[in-house]
């Protein structure tokens, strides 16, 4: 068989992931990886400053996929250390430990007002909401209108810019998963955990997790594919239902313009957010699925990363702040997920992580401004001194989270019915499929690509059922099957 071209657009998690999975499978197939950034790793890239390395927020490696667990671990190897979960929610001035401790949360929040907790619980298991359209809605049916109130609604608007009342429940359901309050309950009270957002240990690299996809990104090369930085698709070419190649613009590393080249290929993996795909296609698809895409929106994110003259000034490795008298929405200690991170012991490096808008007042701030105002709330909530901040550094991450309003669902079915009439096409991953997935979600559905295009799978990757790979235990045989047995329980899901 004469070897075959494969195009992948971004080089993150699904987008490299899609490559090694390509290349595991069969030597007949090239990928060819164009990322637009200076870097791999997508979101899950670590970035650094003067020897600090640090997270876009951070990414612990946590799965019960098999195939996903496997490919980690074939990358990394003894790369990988073990690294105990703390973390904390501060509000209305206070730290309540996070998962919940029932005696902490009861000194925190006083018997007072638990008393009221429990009562609003009572009283939405006895009349719920009879639909479960919204965020709020599904939340106060499973935790109470009060405990929403505390630990809900400011914080979800935070992140999200919008009111919960405009969120999707899909979100909810897929974010915290199979946890209530009488569950949460149980959990304090008797040690039990099997909720996988409050896992209590969890694997990472030890140069964060931009360590693993920059050796993932070495193999694809090693094995012969090639991975291109600073090269931005511009253009989807399209004759009827099949791509024929992509427009691909390139920068050198100081930023001068390289000029751009059309690159053709026999089958295409894409990453991209679906809205910018859309509006890339030539010749655009048809009216209604342009009008689908212009409604999709996004939340945008930057960390100002400040490296502190003192060491260790608080244990977690992040605080969730619920507070809304203050910007910032979650603050990483990064060495608390390693202390490779940092290369003065004697130093701390803390991520203050803001939820924004391209364009806004956040966004727009200047680097100084940005790194006087994270320092002034982490002084604000009690995590540090101003004056201890001896530099900073600051990323913007546009498209960080796909929404999930009104419009996002019906949209994305109009775009994706049309995308799967293109026969050498797919589309993977968390802006892909403008789907709120984990790190291992996005590499599965990549995963899954890369066997259709070789011929192992012929799964439509927008019915895989995600959300049960991740709190369900599978039953896996070790024989070679065409479609994994994880993935085979996903589809029965569905």
């Amino acid at each position: 068989m004469p070897h075959q071209d494969v195009v992948v657009i971004g080089g993150g998690p699904a987008g490299l992931t899609a490559a090694y999975e390509l290349q595991r499978r069969s030597e007949d197939y090239v990928p060819r990886v164009f990322e637009a950034g200076h870097i791999v790793g997508g979101i899950a890239r670590t970035e650094s400053h003067k020897g600090y390395r640090f997270d876009i927020g951070g990414h612990r490696f946590f799965t019960k996929v098999r195939e996903v667990e496997e490919m980690w671990h074939e990358v990394l190897g003894d790369d990988f250390i073990r690294v105990p979960r703390k973390s904390r929610i501060f509000y209305r001035g206070r730290f309540f430990e996070y998962p919940l401790k029932i005696f902490d949360a009861l000194y925190n929040i006083g018997a007072y007002e638990a008393l009221r907790i429990i009562a609003s619980y009572a009283k939405w298991q006895i009349r719920p909401h009879k639909r479960e359209d919204t965020f709020e809605e599904w939340v106060v049916n499973r935790f109470g209108g009060r405990l929403y109130m505390h630990f809900f609604a400011s914080y979800t608007e935070k992140v999200w810019g919008i009111p919960p009342s405009k969120i999707r429940s899909d979100w909810a359901a897929q974010r915290i998963k199979n946890l209530t309050l009488r569950k949460a309950v149980w959990n304090a009270l008797s040690g039990a955990n099997d909720t996988a957002s409050l896992i209590e240990e969890f694997s990472y690299p030890r140069l964060g997790p931009g360590m693993m996809w920059e050796r993932t990104a070495e193999l694809v090369e090693e094995k012969g594919g090639t991975v291109e930085m600073r090269s931005e698709v511009t253009r989807v070419a399209r004759s009827g239902s099949r791509i024929t190649g992509v427009d691909v613009r390139r920068w050198s590393a100081e930023g001068e313009d390289l000029g751009t080249e059309h690159v053709k290929g026999d089958h295409f993996v894409n990453t991209m957010a679906l809205r910018d795909l859309i509006e890339k296609m030539d010749p655009p698809p048809p009216p209604h699925v342009v009008e689908a895409a212009a409604k999709l929106k996004y939340r945008d994110f930057l960390i100002v990363t400040l490296i502190l003259n003192q060491k260790d000034p608080f244990p977690d490795n992040w605080v969730y702040v619920h507070s809304p008298e203050v910007k910032v929405g979650r603050i990483q200690n990064f060495r608390a997920w390693s202390k490779e991170l940092l290369p003065d012991p004697n130093t701390a490096s803390i991520g203050m992580e803001y939820f924004c808008q391209k364009g806004d007042g956040l966004w727009n701030m200047t680097e100084e401004e940005l790194i006087d105002l994270a320092g002034r709330e982490l002084e604000e909530i009690g995590l540090g001194k101003q004056d201890s901040v001896v530099d900073g550094a600051i990323i913007r991450q546009p498209k960080a989270y796909p929404v999930y309003d009104d419009d996002s669902i019906p949209s994305v079915e109009v775009i994706s019915d049309w995308l799967r009439t293109l026969e050498n096409f797919q589309t993977v991953g968390r802006n892909g499929l403008h789907r709120y997935n984990n790190q291992d979600h996005s590499m599965l559905t990549a995963m899954i690509a890369a066997r259709n295009i070789v011929g192992l799978q012929a799964d439509d990757v927008w019915t895989v059922n995600l959300e049960r790979s991740y709190h369900e235990e599978f039953q896996v045989s070790e024989k070679e099957q065409p479609a994994a047995p994880a993935e085979e329980e996903l589809r029965k899901a569905s």
